[in-house]
């Protein structure tokens, strides 16, 4: 019985593995094949696997510049993962300790996520016009750098609220002032939660459209909306092959580092779960 149930129950994980992952595994497969078997063979198997829609992507003879959407990407996110953690901390101290904004602050800024995104696009572009941000990857990374905003500050006050304060105490004792405090006892205590600050918000800014698509038209598009373009019908049609291996270059980063570090979110997301 106890045979059956183990098989039983590897077979319910892998049909809702397959389920869930349907779409991802379609469109990798999909990427794969030439354009003559993708019109001949729309099924989950590939009979001449060929690489030949990537190296597509990267022709330098091609229509769009991937490495400059990659590179773009790149630079935007890190500046909208970076950016949070460097204002949240300390902000994030001082209401945990002090209390400073907790009742009204903290929650004003949490609740900004719930808002739909759109909500800010007309005014937003009217200010970037003014200040000259429009299509720069500066501009983009600091719209991605206040999105990321709200779940870093409440991760990063609920990791430090979980923090015994006795060390904070014993470090003011010996004579540490506020900086030394800050850098050399809590910021290394609060490392899995600055771990996972930096995990969802870099996945969060990498795989943000709407801001892309808005304040981006050249110089600055990520490739979320750059692998829009390769949807555009020309004049035989979409290729499927070629979109849908830019759709899985697109996905690689966020997808790898969230397998690689999902221990880590796990594990600070219910820390201070029981506190609120």
């Amino acid at each position: 019985m106890k045979r059956a149930s183990d098989i039983l129950r590897i077979l319910v994980f892998l049909a809702a593995a397959l389920i869930l992952n349907f779409p991802v595994i379609a469109t990798l497969v999909t990427s794969l094949k030439s354009n003559a078997e993708i019109a001949r063979n729309p099924g989950l198997w590939v009979e001449a696997p060929t690489l030949g829609n990537y190296a597509a992507i990267f022709d330098a003879a091609g229509r769009f510049d991937v490495w400059t959407f990659l590179n773009s990407s790149l630079v935007a996110a890190a500046i909208g993962t970076i950016l949070p953690i460097i204002v949240c901390f300390p902000a994030a101290w001082v209401m945990a300790r002090r209390g400073v904004g907790a009742a009204i602050l903290f929650p004003a800024t949490v609740n900004l996520r719930t808002l739909p995104l759109i909500v800010f696009a007309i005014p937003l572009y009217i200010m970037y016009q003014s200040l000259g941000l429009l299509d720069t990857r500066l501009g983009l990374g600091l719209i991605l750098a206040v999105v990321n905003l709200p779940i870093a500050l409440l991760i990063l006050v609920n990791t430090i609220r979980d923090l015994p304060v006795d060390l904070e105490e014993a470090a003011r004792m010996d004579g540490a002032s506020l900086p030394t405090l800050l850098l050399r006892i809590v910021l290394p205590l609060c490392r899995p939660g600055l771990v996972t600050v930096f995990i969802l918000g870099f996945i969060t800014a990498w795989n943000e459209f709407l801001f892309g698509l808005m304040l981006t038209t050249r110089d600055a598009v990520p490739i979320t909306v750059g692998a829009s373009f390769f949807f555009a019908s020309g004049g035989g049609g979409v290729e499927w092959g070629v979109a849908a291996a830019i759709i899985v270059i697109a996905a690689a980063p966020p997808v790898v580092l969230g397998l690689f570090m999902y221990r880590h979110i796990g594990g600070s997301m219910t820390t201070g779960a029981v506190k609120g």
